[in-house]
């Protein structure tokens, strides 16, 4: 069968919804058993978002091949079972040239574009006498004027569009079969997102926290691995410069139940993500350090337990004494790879028996990575001397991919970014174990002490059948 082609359009606008309704219609197509995948054409002259600011334009998502695309393709692989590369991502600078040339010949004859079907975003269901009137005057089928009231989670729009009659119109329109449609996996979903078992409470200690998009899928990750437990995570995002002393650290983040450094580039909060690493470690709450903050857990190490006191990476004091991580190009043969960044999937061998080993069940995994600076294995001795564990690397031992702390209920730092790999229906290993080692801290931090006691003494030869304490 020949592909069929639909256009989701509205504007140059951003955050009208136009993300969340492809990868809707893609993943209603996917319940009727179609194969389906996604373009992005973005109206902005770049070639890629990648040296964009997150303040301006949010998450750069990368691909398994390792482009740096925008965010809204994450969206589509969360939503969809498509494999998204460089060519899914488009802006209008690439393309003007061909379309301006087509419409000087003529090749348009004049026409511009009508829609076919209507997405009418509200705060409240359309009535069928507005439908009609909006059909009316933008001459479309009355049933081709689709209702996309607010909701209160991405992950209900295909549920609430497959209601309005959605793909059964796409079905119509483009002349394909009408096969059942199978929405359960994301009725059930919708359904433990309005009804969970109870909640989390996550920090997240990052440089871009005043928009929340520039972590989007680290957000849906962390959701994901709540859903994985039945369980709702609730994120405080807390600037990294506002912990400014140790002092600090322990009175904000005194309480939660876990502890998350993301990605970011330069040298402004890292003291502040530096002060959060040594409390989550000390004080032995789960963490899960990602890219930068796997980096800057190094560094904690490096300083606080194993003597280096102005251990540091070079992008931060490029006189450090100690550079425990130092950039990409500065290692051996890097020039020859043709650029500064390790850019999308690199294979990782894990250690058998590590917190990284028991989440993903298996020793040998693939994860995408974004950034310019690594782990730097000169220091490796001295720091596993001191009691780090790396527990994953690449096959050619080039590369340190994962390290973890000993004598902790579960502290991770990844290199690569597990978030981009992660669906609702599909939940990131990391952060499932992440949250569940929340979980069981929570637990034990909210049992009564005399419990606590009563497990580390030993049972008296005889006694009575011990109650389980919730």
């Amino acid at each position: 069968m020949a592909p069929k082609y639909i256009f989701v359009t509205g504007g140059v606008v951003s955050s009208l919804g136009k993300g969340v309704a492809a990868s809707s219609i893609g993943c209603l197509l996917e319940s009727r058993g179609f194969k389906v995948t996604l373009q992005k054409c973005d109206p902005y002259l770049n070639v890629d978002p990648g040296t964009m600011s997150p303040f301006q334009h949010g998450e750069v998502f990368v691909t398994e091949d390792g482009a740096e695309t925008d965010l809204d393709l994450g969206h589509y692989e969360r939503f969809t079972h498509a494999k998204l590369s460089r060519d899914n991502n488009w802006t209008t600078g690439r393309i003007y040239e061909t379309i301006l040339t087509k419409e000087r010949r003529g090749d348009y004859l004049g026409k511009t574009v009508q829609p076919d079907i209507l997405l009418c975003p509200s705060d409240r269901h359309i009535p069928a006498e507005l439908k009609k009137k909006i059909a009316l005057f933008c001459n479309v089928a009355e049933a081709c004027v689709i209702s996309m009231e607010d909701v209160d989670t991405i992950y209900a729009v295909p549920v609430e569009l497959s209601k309005e009659g959605l793909d059964a119109q796409i079905l119509r329109l483009l002349k394909l079969k009408d096969q059942p449609s199978d929405m359960k996996p994301w009725l059930d979903l919708v359904h433990r997102l309005h009804h969970p078992a109870g909640e989390v409470r996550i920090a997240v200690v990052g440089k871009y926290v005043q928009l929340e998009d520039a972590y989007k899928s680290l957000r849906e990750a962390l959701l994901h691995g709540g859903l994985a437990h039945n369980h709702k995570t609730v994120l405080e995002w807390i600037e990294a410069e506002e912990i400014d002393s140790a002092e600090t650290a322990a009175a904000r983040l005194h309480g939660y139940d876990g502890i998350l450094v993301p990605g970011g580039f330069g040298k402004r909060g890292i003291q502040g993500m530096v002060y959060t690493i040594q409390y989550a470690r000390e004080r032995k709450v789960p963490f899960f350090g990602i890219c930068l903050g796997m980096q800057c857990a190094t560094i904690e190490y490096a300083r606080d337990v194993a003597g280096l006191k102005q251990a540091d990476s070079t992008e931060f004091d490029p006189q450090t004494p100690h550079r425990v991580i130092y950039k990409l190009r500065e290692l051996l043969g890097v020039d020859e790879m043709g650029g500064t960044m390790r850019l999308g999937a690199w294979p990782c061998k894990l250690a058998p028996g590590s917190f990284a080993h028991k989440a993903y069940g298996k020793l040998e995994i693939s994860e995408r990575h974004r950034h310019r600076y690594e782990f730097n294995c000169d220091y490796e001795k001295t720091l596993v001397a001191a009691g780090l564990r790396i527990t994953g690397r690449t096959p050619d031992e080039n590369y340190v991919e994962i390290v973890e702390a000993p004598d902790h209920p579960w502290f991770l730092g990844c290199q690569f970014h597990p978030e981009f790999k992660s669906k609702p229906l599909e939940p990131h290993p990391l952060f499932a174990a992440f949250i569940g080692a929340v979980l069981e801290h929570k637990k034990e931090r909210l049992r009564p002490a005399s419990a606590n006691v009563a497990e580390r003494q030993p049972a008296p030869a005889l006694q009575s059948a011990p109650r389980a304490i919730a």
